[in-house]
């Protein structure tokens, strides 16, 4: 399989490349997302890319976004433009029409398990973002209930940091503060009771909004590998690291290395690519096939 480093589309103003995404102008109203097979992890993307990942990634968000509808609108306009057009073949199943946003400055992040910038937060102080939580908890725990963990958005290249909801209250107002805590906590919770009938642990995950003619709407991904932490149920056992769906595997080889967290980013070793791969392959087999026994 051909991976997809970088979009070139000659016929669409690009208007911003991403950590994974690249952008275009597609019409006044309207923008083409181009999902690319490039991975990033401890904010740095590396150089290089997991085949397929972007047809993964773009077809469990649209598989999210089209059964979270009753609980937040979101901005899919067509989830396959180019399904039909063999001039683009490139594009299909990467690539999705969506409406333009004005995006809210906050990552919305829920969390049900300990584990991550979480667990380390929870190690220093007994808090995640502000929200205490029971003493005792190890890495994998799962929490009392899933908390409402925001955080800044970074530039590319840069660390997101955990902020205490009165920050997203402070920066978005409180009315709207509330209903993105509201929305992030109802679509994890719709998403995580899915996903745990199929055999995997939505352990944690990162949601994007944006406004849309003032009303509140699910942007950018939905509980993908990208912006979760997906866990096996079989063999889940808290007090120790979970094998995963997601790229995990990614950085758990990059903490094996001397590499300093900044970009450049180390090429990575086929055996890593390959295993990689593979479980952004089963994850979305897993969500979208039928239930697991």
């Amino acid at each position: 399989m051909t991976a997809l480093f970088e979009s070139h589309e000659a016929d669409f103003k690009l208007l911003a490349r991403g950590k994974v995404r690249d952008i275009y102008e597609y019409g006044p109203d309207e923008l083409l997302i181009v999902t690319s097979d490039r991975i990033s992890a401890f904010d740095v993307i590396m150089p290089t890319p997991i085949p397929g990942k972007g047809r993964v990634l773009t077809q469990v968000s649209n598989f999210w976004f089209a059964r979270t509808g009753q609980l937040i609108a979101n901005h899919v306009v067509d989830p396959d433009p180019f399904a039909a057009d063999a001039a683009r073949e490139h594009l299909s199943g990467r690539s999705v029409v969506v409406r333009k946003a004005a995006p809210l400055p906050v990552e919305a992040i829920v969390r049900g398990y300990l584990s991550g910038s979480g667990r380390k937060d929870y190690e220093r102080s007994g808090r995640i973002c502000g929200i205490s939580l029971p003493a005792g908890l190890v890495e994998g725990s799962r929490l009392p209930e899933p908390i409402f963990t925001p955080s800044t958005k970074a530039d590319v290249g840069d660390h997101d940091e955990n902020v205490a909801y009165e920050r997203v209250v402070d920066v978005l107002g409180a009315e709207l503060a509330s209903r993105v805590r509201a929305a992030s906590l109802a679509l994890y919770g719709f998403g995580a009771a899915y996903a745990l009938e199929r055999g995997i642990i939505i352990a944690d995950t990162k949601f994007e909004f944006g406004l849309i003619d003032d009303q509140l709407t699910l942007i950018d991904e939905a509980m993908t590998p990208d912006s979760s932490r997906f866990w096996p149920v079989a063999g889940y056992a808290p007090g120790q690291a979970q094998p995963s769906f997601d790229k995990q595997p990614l950085r758990d080889y990059l903490e094996t290395l001397d590499w300093d967290k900044k970009a450049p980013g180390p090429e990575l070793p086929a055996a890593v690519v390959a295993q990689t791969a593979a479980r952004y392959e089963e994850a979305l087999r897993r969500l979208t096939g039928p239930v697991a026994a």
